[in-house]
């Protein structure tokens, strides 16, 4: 009896801990959705809405390291002028890690579909929950 007991009991423990994570990885999905869809409308200002608005967000690209959400979204529009360059965007998660309840460590792939030619290409994102929201401080994508 006490071994089913305390067989229920870690089931029950388990079940609530992946609950509670379940509902912060849902978080970071609609993140991901968000900029996904602000992406494909040529919306960069709403694609970097989910960045940290700071001079200390980390943005590390195939032109090296860029500090700062202004400079960050000045990148983005100097390197993707019009919708043709922009194209449409799809990501994959490969894996979404906690690594403390303020900071979550996300890898995943990018496709850009366009008529000028597709790209694609790997990310790692830093996530950390600031004032309640969760926001992207940190950027790898090559």
């Amino acid at each position: 009896m006490k071994i089913i007991f305390l067989s229920l009991f870690a089931l029950f423990f388990t079940s609530i801990n992946s609950t509670a994570q379940s509902k912060t990885e849902k978080k970071i999905i609609a993140i991901l959705k968000k900029q996904d869809e602000c992406w494909n409308r040529g919306d960069i200002e709403g694609f970097m809405s989910t960045y940290w608005k700071n001079d200390s967000l980390m943005f590390i690209g195939k032109s090296g390291v860029t500090y700062g959400w202004q400079n960050t979204l000045k990148n983005y529009k100097k390197g993707y002028p019009d919708t043709a360059s922009m194209g449409k965007l799809d990501f994959t998660l490969i894996d979404i890690k906690k690594i403390s309840h303020r900071y979550y460590h996300v890898t995943g792939k990018w496709h850009l579909t366009r008529t000028i030619g597709n790209v694609q290409g790997h990310f790692t994102l830093l996530l950390k929950k600031i004032n309640g929201s969760w926001f992207i401080i940190s950027d790898h994508s090559s």
